[in-house]
């Protein structure tokens, strides 16, 4: 049940991360493209954690 909160919470970072990045330079915010986009990192280096755990491998 939380990665599916997790990954639809990435869905919409990314999403907001995409539509900051395609407004005119100088309308964009430096911090929250930063902040955007580290967040957006986190969440998908653990979605791509659980589902690596997820894999079994030995199996």
């Amino acid at each position: 049940m939380s990665i599916n909160i997790i990954s639809i919470v990435s869905i919409i970072i990314w999403i907001v991360l995409i539509t900051e990045l395609i407004k005119p330079s100088k309308e964009q915010n430096g911090r929250k493209i930063v902040m955007l986009l580290t967040s957006g990192c986190a969440s998908t280096f653990i979605l791509t954690v659980s589902f690596i755990q997820n894999i079994s491998f030995w199996n």
